[in-house]
């Protein structure tokens, strides 16, 4: 096959020649040139641009990229609002901008299949990765949801003329957030408190995001204790009594030695009460060398069925990170709130004292945290029916199951995509 050649035509100026009657009529000299190919442009969606048609949105499927990082709450909010994005518009597509692996974000990504892209922690180095990937990938808007890669994603976002928006999942704005705000084109928070700190007219208050499997959870909670408690099937799971202690994504040393030293005495005493015991992945193995085996205790140093877990739980033992004080409201969880203070604004303890407003958790600071402070309140809360009814149905109320959708629908409206399902 012979290769076309492309012409185009290039005026050169001619010089006069000794005549009578100098040429009127330039010469025309074709010059061939190389096939070059085109970069596809992106077209950035803004809030000022028409609205395009519903033809012109199914042939360009909705782009988003999400950048989280560290904590749970910060990457659980972001993988929330994907769902929220698939669900809604089901061709579009999402990327996530997260530390390398092992990271809970590349394996949450894994197992949720969707595409990963790594940004390095060096700030330097983060801010060029991020550059890159959004620049392959073309978003028509970035999410952070917080985390170390959210601040050089949102700098990338910048440079590269990409709107970005902000969700802020604590009582009190992060220092990225502070810092963003201005230049973000929303700041989605889940409590009113931050607004006061950040420009009002970037701030929207919907809650936080929680993922559909927690939302939607239909298992009862008979199903739920055969998957933790196999042997306990011949008691009637309505009697049960159980205790779901999450000693936070890395783990809780306090948490973790209080419960150590009071867990066989609880299941001794109470013969209908069962612990599913979270321990993190870093205290695991000291705990399960130390524990002793009991078999209305479930041991484990990260639970990723959460749906079920909720279902089978009565009162949650937990930090006060935003995505345990989200999942506690939703499911309608009492709760008894650890806050840990060593974190950036002592954002937990901000966190922990609206719960205990808004719905009556108790808290229980880690100077007050020993074996016998939590046993005497588990046994407070569990053994008052009329108060674990109360503390359910308050959690309820202040809950804002439909966060998620209501960002994904603000997040599209700003950037002119109305056609969602």
């Amino acid at each position: 096959m012979v290769a076309t050649t492309h012409r185009r035509w290039l005026l050169l100026p001619v010089r006069r020649l000794p005549s009578r009657q100098p040429m009127k009529t330039p010469v025309c000299i074709p010059i061939p040139t190389r096939n070059r190919a085109r970069l596809p442009r992106c077209h950035l969606s803004r809030s000022s641009d028409p609205t395009p048609t519903s033809e012109a949105q199914a042939t360009d499927s909705l782009r988003v990229a999400f950048a989280c990082g560290g904590a749970g709450g910060h990457v659980y909010a972001a993988f929330a609002l994907a769902e929220e994005v698939q669900a809604s518009l089901p061709g579009s597509r999402s990327l996530f901008l997260g530390a390398p692996a092992p990271s809970l974000e590349s394996a949450t990504a894994a197992s949720s299949s969707y595409p990963f892209a790594p940004v390095p922690p060096c700030l330097p180095r983060a801010l060029l990765a991020a550059a890159l990937h959004l620049y392959h990938f073309r978003p028509h808007v970035l999410v952070a949801t917080g985390g170390p890669p959210a601040l050089p994603s949102c700098l990338a976002a910048l440079l590269l003329g990409l709107p970005f928006v902000i969700q802020d999942q604590d009582a009190g704005p992060a220092p990225a957030t502070r810092l963003l705000a201005p230049l973000s084109r929303r700041v989605f928070l889940a409590f009113n408190a931050p607004v006061r700190l950040l420009p009002k007219r970037k701030c929207a208050v919907y809650g936080n995001p929680v993922r559909m499997s927690i939302r939607n959870r239909r298992m009862s909670k008979a199903a739920a204790m055969a998957r933790f408690f196999p042997r306990a099937g011949l008691v009637e799971a309505e009697g049960m009594e159980v205790v779901l202690v999450l000693a936070g994504t890395v783990g809780s040393p306090q948490i973790n030695v209080a419960v150590l030293n009071m867990y066989y005495e609880m299941l001794s005493r109470r013969k209908n009460r069962y612990i599913i015991w979270q321990t993190g992945p870093e205290d695991f193995c000291e705990m399960e060398s130390l524990v002793r085996a009991h078999r209305r205790l479930f041991l484990t140093p990260f639970l990723h069925e959460m749906d079920m877990t909720y279902a089978a739980t009565d009162v949650v033992v937990s930090r006060a990170g935003s995505v345990a004080c989200t999942e506690i409201l939703v499911t309608g969880k009492p709760a008894i709130l650890i806050p840990l203070p060593t974190i950036v604004d002592d954002h937990q303890t901000k966190n922990a004292y609206i719960m205990a407003d808004v719905m009556g958790a108790r808290v229980i600071t880690e100077d007050e945290l020993d074996s016998s402070s939590l046993t005497c309140i588990i046994d407070e809360i569990v053994g008052d029916e009329k108060l674990m009814a109360e503390m359910s149905q308050k959690a309820l109320n202040a809950a804002r199951p439909n966060a998620s959708a209501d960002i994904i629908h603000h997040i599209c409206s700003l950037i002119g995509r109305t056609n969602l399902t």
